[in-house]
């Protein structure tokens, strides 16, 4: 989680709360062939689509949507775990691609069902986590770097991620909760790469982010927009569109990735295995690679034709 993306030009509804958060979309059915289930279940982040969006699928194809979210990839794979579920297209971030195709808990895409792959960016497909994009198909991308206030820290204060232990950061840093994101700072303020396995490495980077601990104000996910909107601490490890977002509504929040390292990532569209409905999910997933029907700045933000920023 985790997670945007370039975010400028999404509109972004900030779920209430944390837990699962769903809703039911109603409109015509007369564009839904007959024999196939009308409802689509949608498993996805919070705050990570614009609910208009819902209803225009809905409107555009007669597929009713049944929305819900999480707040972390690996809450996301415990509901797929136990079984169960009946979602028909989930986003997982893309180490948990691989770790639910490994537990065969994704259905193979069929590839000649989906219209409109050119509109995605070569950049983000075919990645080692997917080859050839056996299983999922990119939604949003980003970086993970700093965010911070610039009425009280300069850009040389938070230049690379070694800086978070210093003094000056006691109880000002919020901390993303999630365990990737976690352990690559700690790897890379070491001089390790993000993707190291050495067990020594990862003891090593472990010792060291227990030693940040006097410097964290709080480990959470999609509330440290506010918390540093409103001053509660003033520097964040975030993901980029978070960082996009907040600035839009305070100029003086700025982001930048660290110079001893940063990381890309993706998060994904993937159907389960056990979906009820791939009609469906491979109508949404038409839906939202199309420009032209959910409109290229409200669809897969950052995906099309984008390159990469700092």
């Amino acid at each position: 989680m985790k997670k945007i993306f370039l975010l400028t030009g999404i509109i972004l509804i900030i779920a209430a709360g944390l837990g699962l958060l769903k809703w039911q979309l109603m409109t015509s059915e007369q564009a839904t062939p007959k024999g196939q289930q009308r409802v689509v279940h949608i498993y996805n982040y919070g705050s990570y689509i614009d609910p208009a969006l819902l209803t225009k699928f809905t409107q555009q194809t007669g597929y009713q949507v049944s929305y819900e979210t999480y707040d972390s990839n690996e809450s996301m794979m415990v509901k797929l775990q136990q079984g169960g579920s009946n979602y028909d297209l989930v986003f997982p971030s893309e180490p948990f691609v691989t770790k639910l195709a490994q537990d065969q808990l994704l259905a193979p895409l069929d590839h000649h069902k989906i219209h409109g792959l050119s509109h995605l960016d070569p950049l983000l497909l075919n990645q080692k986590f997917d080859p050839h994009n056996h299983y999922s198909l990119p939604y949003f991308w980003g970086t993970t770097g700093i965010m911070y206030n610039d009425q009280y820290f300069s850009k040389d204060d938070v230049a690379t991620w070694q800086k978070l232990w210093a003094p000056k950061m006691k109880d000002q840093v919020m901390v993303i909760d999630a365990p990737r994101e976690s352990m690559g700072m700690g790897l890379q303020a070491l001089g390790y790469s993000e993707n190291d396995a050495n067990p020594a490495h990862i003891a090593a980077a472990r010792q060291k982010l227990a030693a940040l601990a006097p410097n964290v104000k709080a480990i959470l996910n999609d509330e440290i927009r506010p918390y540093v909107n409103a001053g509660e601490a003033n520097v964040s490890v975030a993901y980029s569109g978070v960082a996009d977002y907040a600035h839009s509504l305070n100029p003086h929040i700025d982001y930048v990735i660290p110079k001893d390292g940063g990381s890309v990532w993706t998060d994904n569209m993937a159907i389960p295995k056990n979906a009820k409905n791939q009609a469906g999910a491979y109508a949404f997933i038409n839906f939202l690679l199309d420009p032209k029907k959910c409109g290229p700045k409200r669809c897969l933000c950052g995906l099309f034709k984008s390159k990469l920023s700092s």
